[in-house]
C-alpha cells in the first residue's frame, strides 16, 4: 500500500510544474501558429476581417503567450523609471491595445500562407530567439524571428522583429520623442488618443461590412 500512497503526490507535483518545463520555445510558436492559421481558415467571418472574433481569437490564443510589461519596459528604455507604478500599468495597457489593433487586421490575411518554424538545436535556460518563415505563393519569404524568456508562467514573447525590424526598437523613438516633448503623461495621453480611433475605425468597419451582408440577403 505505501508505494500506491505517492502516486497522488507526484500526480499532483507533475500537473503543478512550470508550462515550460513540458513545451519547448520553438514547439510552442509552431503549435500556436498552426492552430490559429487552421481557426482562420475553418472561419469565414475571421477570413474576413471581423475584428471582434479577430480580437477574441488572440486575446484566447496568442496574448498569453507575450510579455508586454517586459516589451513595454524594452520600448521605454531609460524612460521606463520616470513613470510613476500607476503610469507604467497604464502604459502597459495602453501598448498592448495599440499592438493588438494595428496588429490584428493583419492577421486575416494570413490564411493562405504557411508559417515555417526553424527548430532549435538545444533549448537555452533563460532567454532564446524562435525564427520563423512565412511563406506566400509568388513572393520572398518574410521572416519574422520571436524573442523569447523562460518564466515561471512558460516561455513568453518580449520582442517581433518582421523582416529585420524589431517592434520594441521601432517604438521607442517615438516614445522617447514623446516623453521629451511633454513627459510620461504625453505619451500615455498619445498612445490613449491612437487607440480610441483605430476602436473605432475598427467598429465602423465592422458596421460597414454587416450592413453590406443585411443588404445582400
Amino acid at each position: 500500500m505505501k508505494k500506491y500512497l505517492g502516486i497522488p503526490i507526484v500526480l499532483g507535483w507533475l500537473l503543478a510544474l512550470p508550462a515550460w518545463s513540458m513545451e519547448r520555445p520553438d514547439t510552442l510558436v509552431d503549435n500556436t501558429a498552426q492552430e490559429v492559421l487552421t481557426m482562420i481558415r475553418q472561419d469565414k467571418e475571421l477570413r474576413s476581417g471581423n475584428h471582434a472574433k479577430l480580437l477574441n481569437l488572440i486575446e484566447v490564443k496568442i496574448l498569453p503567450h507575450f510579455d508586454f510589461t517586459r516589451m513595454t519596459r524594452l520600448a521605454m528604455g531609460k524612460n521606463w523609471t520616470k513613470a510613476a507604478p500607476e503610469q507604467q500599468q497604464t502604459l502597459v495597457n495602453e501598448f498592448r491595445t495599440l499592438l493588438v489593433r494595428t496588429y490584428s487586421n493583419a492577421l486575416s490575411t494570413y490564411s493562405d500562407h504557411t508559417i515555417k518554424v526553424e527548430p532549435l538545436k538545444s533549448v537555452p535556460d533563460s532567454d532564446t530567439l524562435v525564427k520563423t518563415r512565412v511563406i506566400q505563393d509568388g513572393r520572398e519569404p518574410i521572416p519574422i524571428d520571436y524573442s523569447m524568456e523562460k518564466t515561471s508562467d512558460g516561455w513568453k514573447v518580449y520582442d517581433v522583429t518582421v523582416a529585420g525590424v524589431s517592434i520594441v526598437t521601432n517604438y521607442r523613438s517615438t516614445f522617447n520623442s514623446q516623453v521629451s516633448e511633454g513627459g510620461v503623461e504625453k505619451l500615455i495621453k498619445t498612445l490613449a488618443d491612437k487607440n480610441k480611433s483605430l476602436i473605432a475605425a475598427d467598429s465602423a468597419a465592422d458596421k460597414k461590412t454587416a450592413d453590406k451582408q443585411s443588404a445582400s440577403r
